[in-house]
């Protein structure tokens, strides 16, 4: 046998082997999404001749970091994502051999901000949001320009808001959380100001910049990826708010209240209906390359899909996750049936 052919031969079967050695489905990605595949893993695992996944919260951009290192079987099999996947992601998953990804949406999550169950329950208009977190504001003669961030107390924004100082937790800029409140309150707050909103057709670079920067001077405070930590950090202390997914809100209502924004209470039916100013879609993305040779991915992706979990009266609606319609549910789930690939965004 030539030199080649056995080179060959040898990296066949090492390639086999490692194949081979993965017994088990690993997924990674968004915290919010986390307790939802958690508990299909685990249902999974019970109900079938396949060892439960692994399923890790490294946050959605720390997810998709993983997934899109390429199609080796040491990489994730699933990544989730509390955001569609962006472009720069998907370029970096092609570039790395990771060509054929399927999306999966799952159903919706409401972001709130919410605080201790011992303080009064908070108002908020998004303006006001993005008053109390943004690194630069309008000034305040009525001018179009931007100062650094005066505010210290919520009263400072308005008079109606509690005499206490701004102190808000929320998730770094890795977590699809973030993202999502940054797109969706404190665009919609700076979009209050028709100037600032211009730029979005001006200056997209500059609009975000304005839009999505949050203060660093300590009324915004990093804390990290586990929402369940701020949760606690919120019930020791009355006067913080806490930015995290709709799902944890409902798991400790015992513990903590959410805010209404623009009049809106955060509830399933607000959320589904999309009258909650601040709502998302929740997805994850499966390797295609990966589906026939990992054990069970197929049969992962029926479980999650199937009506008794992500249906109406699912056990994952039991978890706080707001339910696609039945429509989108029979469409979605025929797509992942036929593991369909996506193509472009």
């Amino acid at each position: 046998m030539k030199r080649a052919s056995i080179l060959a031969l040898t990296a066949s079967l090492l390639c086999a082997n490692a194949f081979a050695a993965k017994d088990s489905i690993s997924i990674v990605g968004s915290s919010t999404v986390f307790p939802f595949s958690k508990v299909v893993a685990e249902r999974y695992g019970k109900s079938t001749q396949f060892k439960t996944p692994t399923v890790e919260s490294t946050g959605t951009g720390g997810g998709f970091k993983e997934f899109c290192k390429g199609t080796d079987i040491a990489t994730p099999d699933i990544t989730n994502a509390s955001r569609r996947i962006k472009q720069s992601e998907f370029d970096q998953c092609k570039a790395n051999g990771v060509t054929d990804i399927v999306e999966v949406l799952i159903g919706y999550d409401g972001i709130v901000l919410a605080n201790s169950l011992e303080a009064k329950q908070v108002k908020l208009s998004r303006k006001q949001i993005f008053l109390a977190l943004a690194e630069k504001v309008p000034a305040t003669d009525g001018s179009e320009k931007l100062i650094d961030n005066p505010y210290q107390k919520w009263s400072d924004i308005d008079k109606s808001l509690p005499d206490v100082k701004i102190r808000v937790l929320g998730p770094p800029p890795s977590s699809g959380t973030r993202d999502a409140f940054v797109e969706l309150a404190m665009e919609g707050g700076c979009s209050a100001f028709p100037w600032i909103k211009a730029m979005k057709k001006s200056d997209k670079d500059r609009f975000k910049e304005v839009c999505h920067i949050m203060r660093e001077d300590g009324a915004f405070q990093e804390a990290g990826e586990n929402d369940n930590l701020i949760v606690q950090k919120l019930a020791a202390d009355p006067n913080a708010l806490g930015i995290f997914g709709f799902s944890f809100l409902d798991q400790n209502s015992d513990k903590v209240q959410p805010s209404l924004i623009d009049g809106e209470e955060p509830t399933f039916e607000t959320i589904a209906d999309g009258s909650y100013p601040v709502s998302r879609p929740l997805y994850f993305y499966v390797k295609k390359a990966h589906v026939g040779v990992v054990p069970g991915i197929a049969e992962y992706l029926a479980e999650f899909t199937h009506e008794r979990a992500w249906g109406d009266e699912g056990y994952l609606t039991d978890k706080g996750m707001i339910p696609l319609s039945e429509e989108k549910r029979e469409t979605i789930g025929a797509r992942v049936k036929n593991l369909e690939i996506l193509t472009k965004l």
